[in-house]
């Protein structure tokens, strides 16, 4: 069950993500959701030291990983056009 969770949570996390980004119209719903759970994952390595798996889910977890989610984002703009959007 946790894992569809993850999915659940990731994909909406990466889609308001990507909304924020102005990506959404050229993402699927495949990379929200990898989006998401990366950025959820790149979050928490940097704030629970290292593992992502010491917080529970609470509204800074969430917030942890929309900023984590952006962040992946913003990498990736730079990578694909050598520019941030």
């Amino acid at each position: 069950m946790s894992i569809i969770l993850w999915l659940i949570v990731g994909g909406i996390i990466g889609w308001l993500a990507s909304i924020v980004m102005r990506t959404d119209a050229q993402q699927g719903i495949f990379l929200n959701i990898v989006v998401g759970i990366v950025g959820a994952f790149i979050a928490g390595l940097f704030i629970s030291g290292g593992s992502i798996n010491n917080a529970g889910f609470d509204a800074r977890s969430l917030i942890a990983s929309f900023v984590g989610a952006i962040v992946l984002l913003g990498i990736v703009n730079l990578v694909r056009r050598g520019r941030v959007r």
